[in-house]
């Protein structure tokens, strides 16, 4: 069966089932899901025990699911925008990532309730068979290893009681699946290189917040508003605030924006949103189809002599010889 999901009263599947993960083949697709409010458009891939599913949701209101399933899986989501919440029968608690969070969670045969909080959501998940997460993860660290154990034992779980915030280097990986250009038996590969990485910055991600103690931010609350900062400085990219006017949206002082906002991502604000952009643009031109100069101005640059200069710096190459 895969999964099933009933939107008020009229089931509809998702486009795979546990066959779909068997054989060598690799598959490519692109699908539309029409809600009673709305629509959802994936694209996903699946090959050797692994699925990797991109999807936004276009709402006219906020609408709860109500799912069942049959497939043991493995679950990386990144929620890149908007708030969701998935309820599992049988585990503790739902599983409620905001806006730039993850976790890892395994789940088996149940049924449980997901709901979108607003309007405009995009989420990004790679989801493993059970015996393709074990074999990958049999030579990761403590925590891997403890979450292993979970499923071997069939014991539904997350693995991060507390969801963590998608950091650059999580969303650069990401980025670079979603536009990769790789013929398919190259893109099976690289894909499968991908989602070794994305596990090991998800575990490394769990084992820093588990080991650090925060100096400067010592309140959820505060927490909060350097991610806000964050999503703030990445929404106006193109013409961002100074350092004292975020910490003025933010509701934060200056000093504990900028100790904070590193304690978090572990680089300035302003690093942050230069290492994006240069991504960002990096990926705009492997795509090929917009020209280097207005790529070099949607990102924030007020000239194509500074854009090539800071992208050869970060890349050892300069815009016009990224193909």
């Amino acid at each position: 069966m895969g999964f099933e999901f009933t939107n008020e009263g009229k089931p509809f599947k998702m486009a795979f089932d546990e066959e779909s993960f068997k054989g060598s083949d690799f598959k490519d697709e692109v699908f539309k899901i029409k809600l009673s409010n709305g629509e959802l458009s994936s694209k996903q891939w699946i090959f050797d025990g692994i699925k990797i599913l991109y999807t936004e949701a276009d709402l006219d209101r906020p609408v709860e699911l109500d799912w069942t399933g049959d497939t043991e899986l493995v679950s990386m989501h990144f929620n890149l925008q908007g708030i969701t919440s998935n309820q599992q029968d049988g585990m503790n608690g739902a599983f409620e990532p905001k806006k730039n969070q993850h976790n890892l969670f395994y789940g088996t045969q149940a049924s449980g309730k997901m709901r979108f909080d607003e309007l405009k959501m995009k989420s990004f998940m790679i989801q493993l068979q059970k015996d393709a997460f074990l074999d990958i993860s049999k030579n990761g660290n403590e925590s891997l290893k403890r979450f292993a154990d979970s499923i071997v034992a069939g014991k539904p779980i997350l693995f991060s009681k507390a969801n963590l915030n998608i950091d650059l280097s999580q969303l650069n990986c990401i980025h670079s699946i979603l536009n990769c250009n790789y013929t398919a038996d190259l893109k099976k590969l690289f894909f499968l290189s991908k989602t070794i990485e994305l596990l090991v910055l998800q575990a490394e991600s769990f084992n820093t917040i588990q080991h650090s103690n925060s100096a400067y931010l010592k309140y959820d609350h505060d927490k909060e508003r350097i991610i806000f900062a964050r999503d703030y400085l990445v929404k106006n990219m193109e013409s961002p605030p100074s350092l004292i006017e975020l910490a003025k949206i933010a509701g934060l002082n200056e000093y504990k924006l900028k100790r904070g906002f590193k304690e978090v991502f572990h680089q300035t604000a302003f690093s942050y949103l230069s290492d994006l952009r240069l991504e960002l643009a990096k990926n705009q031109l492997l795509e090929g189809k917009k020209p280097v100069t207005e790529i070099a101005f949607e990102m924030g640059y007020c000239s194509l002599q500074h854009f090539s200069t800071a992208f050869k710096k970060k890349f050892a190459v300069s815009p016009s010889q990224v193909k």
